[in-house]
């Protein structure tokens, strides 16, 4: 067994992706979106490495090139969210508020059609099977923890050379566990996707209570 580099972690390089990194990233997310199919549906027991394999379409070998166990393949799709909602408040100008800026790029990110099409409905379902299955679990603080740590320079773009460092890595951990708690809290229930309940209600609610004591850093004009 090939034992590979954390695939949801991509170190940023100069320029564009090649074609062959582009389709070894589509081959990991079509991986991805057959691990979390089947266990929503069957759960991390009752799928294997070769069910996912079957289901992504492509050989056990090429599955085990990109992920070292079958709770690993779930990585890439739970990371696209994250990197959503990055790349969303990234576009924010900076001097604008960051209570603002952070409520209004976790609300789009969780609103988008694709998200809730694609991304919602199956992390719930993942979430679900999360609560028994320790390594699985694991992957999803590993893939929040990575993008905390990706959101610190977002923050501190917008937050300017005046901001405290201390401040900025406590907002970013702040927005990261408002987001991750809003989604494990949505998937105990029946809430949909939308509206009362939903992931981007519960998210801004979460972010207002974890930010209540916070001294937010002053971004500069």
């Amino acid at each position: 067994m090939v034992r590979s580099p954390r695939p949801y972690s991509p170190q940023p390089g100069p320029g564009a992706p090649s074609l062959t990194e582009r389709r070894k990233a589509a081959t990991q997310l079509d991986i991805a979106r057959a691990a979390c199919e089947l266990f929503a549906e069957h759960g991390p027991d009752g799928t294997t490495a070769e069910d996912i394999a079957h289901r992504a379409g492509v050989a056990l070998r090429t599955f085990y090139r990109y992920f070292r166990n079958k709770q690993e393949a779930v990585a890439p799709l739970l990371a696209g969210g994250g990197d959503a909602w990055r790349a969303l408040l990234a576009e924010e100008d900076p001097g604008t508020p960051l209570a603002e800026a952070l409520e209004r790029a976790v609300t789009r990110s969780l609103s988008d059609l694709q998200a809730i099409e694609e991304g919602l409905e199956v992390t719930r379902g993942l979430l679900r099977a999360a609560a028994s299955d320790e390594a699985l679990r694991g992957v999803w603080y590993r893939v929040n923890q990575d993008s905390e740590e990706r959101l610190v320079p977002v923050i501190a773009r917008l937050a300017g050379d005046d901001a405290e460092p201390m401040a900025i890595r406590l907002l970013a951990a702040a927005a990261t566990d408002a987001i991750r708690i809003a989604l494990e809290l949505w998937s105990t229930t029946e809430a949909p996707v939308s509206g009362p309940g939903s992931p981007p209600e519960l998210a801004v609610h979460c972010l207002r209570e974890l930010t209540r004591g916070m001294t937010l850093p002053r971004p500069s004009a």
